[in-house]
């Protein structure tokens, strides 16, 4: 499995490196891995709700 860093990922979902650790450090990123003090993410993994929005 091929795995991005926070950063990366920030370009690709168009939010902040820090909300992406926080989704990560909250289980809301299924597959998501901390190594040291980086978070990997699988590179097809999708972006969570946010549960504030309604539909």
């Amino acid at each position: 499995m091929d795995y991005i860093t926070t950063v990366e990922m920030s370009k690709k979902w168009g939010i902040s490196s820090r909300r992406i650790s926080l989704l990560c450090s909250q289980g809301r990123v299924p597959g998501a891995e901390k190594k040291g003090k980086t978070w990997l993410l699988p590179k097809d993994a999708v972006k969570p709700t946010d549960p504030r929005k309604k539909n």
